[in-house]
């Protein structure tokens, strides 16, 4: 009975150091591990200031983080996040998938930017489904994140939450001016299913697929379309008496593209 009893405690030991080891370097894995796989899948500059991790609660904190803008687009960003929040389950460190219990994105400032080409978050969509064979094997990001130093570790996202977030609308046309617009509460439940999970490199499609959704929902677009009108009133109020007819012509572009600029 001594022997049994050593020998539980013995394990007891063992799992709890290497939960503690798994949890003292998951920060800088987490860190790694975005700065290098994030701009492989989207293409674009991807940035996390630092990662701290409570080695008791399992919860890590995610500061300064930076999504950039595809080519072709003159805004610095896509997203910056002062802090976001990850409560880790520690118990599946040791196992696949890494069960996450709670993401929280806290009061991200999104730069939605609008050009001929489009908008920049389309664009990071078309990025991220080429990378990751567009939800079928063969991209490349995909193959790496499978593959590399995480040995093929895959994500269950327990819940997803995005809150006190602000959406500013830039475009060429608005000539630097922004219409800013608050973006909707958004929580996602089990990104990666029940059980089985999925790799990085999906779970960041998923995600900023709902980004892009809510970006341009009802209540987003309504703001923004209002905050459109009062420069179009801006716009609307300039004398055009004295202009030649070339002039003139620009005015009513510039007043055309604003009125259109959300596709109305």
């Amino acid at each position: 009975m001594k022997k049994l009893v050593l020998i539980g405690c013995v394990l007891v030991v063992v799992v709890a150091a290497i939960v503690f080891f798994g949890l003292s370097n998951l920060g800088p894995i987490i860190k790694k591990a975005v700065n290098t796989y994030g701009p492989e899948i989207t293409q674009t500059q991807v940035q996390l200031g630092d990662a701290g991790v409570s080695l008791f609660s399992g919860e890590v904190k995610l500061k300064d983080f930076l999504l950039g803008n595809p080519k072709g687009f003159k805004s610095p960003d896509a997203m910056k996040v002062g802090s976001i929040y990850v409560n880790v389950d520690e118990k599946s460190l040791t196992g696949n998938p890494i069960v996450i219990d709670k993401i929280e994105i806290v009061a991200p400032e999104i730069t939605y930017e609008r050009s001929g080409r489009g908008d920049n978050f389309n664009a990071l969509l078309r990025n991220v489904k080429q990378q990751t064979g567009g939800g079928k094997s063969g991209g490349d990001a995909q193959k790496k994140a499978e593959t590399g130093d995480s040995g093929g570790k895959k994500l269950l996202i327990r819940s997803m939450v995005i809150k006190d977030g602000r959406v500013n609308l830039t475009a060429n046309v608005l000539a630097g001016q922004t219409v800013t617009a608050n973006l909707p509460y958004i929580e996602l439940k089990d990104v990666g299913g029940k059980k089985e999970g999925v790799t990085p490199a999906k779970a960041a499609n998923l995600i900023l697929a709902e980004l892009y959704k809510q970006v341009q929902s009802p209540d987003v677009t309504a703001a923004l379309g209002k905050g459109l009108e009062e420069l179009g009133v801006t716009v609307k109020g300039i004398s055009v008496k004295g202009l030649d007819d070339k002039t003139k012509k620009q005015v009513e572009d510039v007043k055309s593209k604003v009125k259109g600029l959300l596709g109305n």
